[in-house]
């Protein structure tokens, strides 16, 4: 089974953060990174250097979206704070089903949340391809 990862994080996040948000997602639905083909995020977060780190590390695609696009996914977990900041009720579970392009019934993981050492948060879904 191949799965794509939408990520969500606050600014200047470390990749040491992001690393370990995805490490307890993939724990949570039985996989590990062999399963990602992907990452994808909002399109405000082209030069968010940890998730450009990430894909680099691992060698895989990173697919940025405009939040007009993941404002129209339907997903389990809209937020109003997200909307107010990135102009889309979600970020991580809308770009993860977007790039794996399935619907919800694809979500493996909706929206894991972690907080890093780093003090900075960050969001990912799981969507099966």
């Amino acid at each position: 089974m191949k799965v794509m990862i939408g990520m969500g994080c606050d600014r200047n996040v470390s990749l040491e953060t992001l690393r370990q948000a995805l490490a307890q997602a993939l724990w949570e639905c039985g996989l590990d990174v062999s399963a990602v083909a992907g990452l994808a995020s909002i399109d405000k977060k082209h030069d968010e250097v940890a998730l450009l780190q990430l894909a680099q590390l691992h060698g895989w695609p990173l697919y940025f979206y405009p939040a007009e696009t993941l404002a129209a996914i339907q997903v389990p977990n809209p937020s109003e704070v997200v909307l107010r900041y990135m102009g889309t009720p979600a970020v991580a579970e809308a770009a993860a089903l977007k790039a794996a392009n399935a619907g919800m019934a694809n979500l493996l993981v909706e929206k894991h949340k972690y907080c890093g050492a780093d003090g900075k948060n960050a969001t990912v879904s799981i969507a099966r391809i």
